[in-house]
């Protein structure tokens, strides 16, 4: 407290008598009383005596911020307690579709293996062996996928491949077996560049790509791959002519479950996004999409 007598003496409380000599550290803590209290002006029978400033004690001030660092307290202790139950629920989701693609694996491996001694017996037969033939594509295509599935949920091993040659590869296959209205186009604008990849898991991300632009189009368009560097990166771009994504799903469209076809699990890109990520240390994303069409980007790092 300050107070000031009508002759100008100076009287404090709780004040260090070295600072209550300073005429502006009084003047400032003056001003800082102000603010924070109206003076109290001491009359007496009508003639002024003198004017009280006090400003508020250090346990008033500190105790307005407690509510406040109470608050933050509760704040994070919530979002800690929200943190561990979504990854404990993710980590569950993980462990079931984890479980799921290895069953499925499992399922197929068991009749794959008796049609490849159905396959065996055939050769023995008199039938034309082109017709052995396009069975042996089918069976390693089924095999194809069982090792995809088994696969997920556990760290595949990534070996250097050329991302033009493998994604080519991809392009081609699809290519031959999808519908004559589909159009398609590949361009590369880098040649044997090297990727950290696994082959089978690469494959089925530009397969799914591929597949859900042709969905998008609905059997006819167009469906272009292109290969472009980016300094220590390359990008994978492929771009469909279909009826485009809603700006506001950009980024919802990878989630499990989400889907904009009126059938399916919406599955697909979110397996694309976990392949690229999580296996390859990439990014994916929905470089634009519009009544023209979408391209999806997938960025991967160059092996040096």
């Amino acid at each position: 407290m300050i107070l000031i007598n009508k002759d100008s003496s100076i009287r404090t409380n709780n004040i260090p008598s070295e600072l209550a000599a300073d005429s502006l550290y009084i003047s400032k803590k003056l001003r800082q009383f102000q603010d924070e209290n109206v003076p109290i002006s001491i009359d007496q029978q009508g003639e002024h005596l003198a004017t009280l400033y006090y400003g508020n004690s250090e346990v008033l001030n500190k105790l307005k911020f407690y509510p406040i660092a109470l608050l933050l307290i509760i704040l994070l202790f919530g979002a800690v307690i929200y943190f561990l139950f979504k990854t404990n629920k993710a980590s569950e989701q993980n462990k079931l579709w984890a479980g799921m693609a290895k069953e499925t694996a499992h399922q197929i491996g068991t009749p794959l293996s008796s049609l490849l001694g159905w396959n065996e017996i055939l050769k023995t037969e008199n039938i034309n062996s082109d017709i052995t033939k396009e069975i042996e594509k089918d069976i390693a295509r089924l095999q194809t996928i069982t090792e995809r599935f088994s696969k997920i949920g556990s760290l595949p091993a990534l070996d250097e491949c050329d991302i033009v040659k493998e994604t080519k590869n991809a392009y081609d296959y699809l290519k031959r077996r999808s519908s004559k209205l589909i159009h398609f186009s590949f361009n590369s604008k880098v040649e044997n560049t090297p990727v950290l990849l696994n082959k089978s898991l690469y494959n089925w991300t530009i397969e799914n790509l591929v597949k859900n632009g042709i969905d998008a189009m609905k059997g006819k368009g167009s469906i272009a791959i292109e290969i472009e560097p980016n300094g220590k990166f390359v990008n994978i771009l492929v771009a469909d002519t279909g009826q485009g994504i809603p700006k506001s799903n950009f980024n919802t469209i990878f989630n499990p479950g989400v889907t904009t076809k009126k059938r399916g699990w919406g599955l697909g890109l979110s397996l694309v996004k976990r392949i690229v990520e999580e296996y390859h240390n990439g990014k994916i994303k929905v470089l634009s999409s519009g009544k023209e069409g979408t391209i999806m980007q997938i960025t991967l790092k160059v092996h040096q």
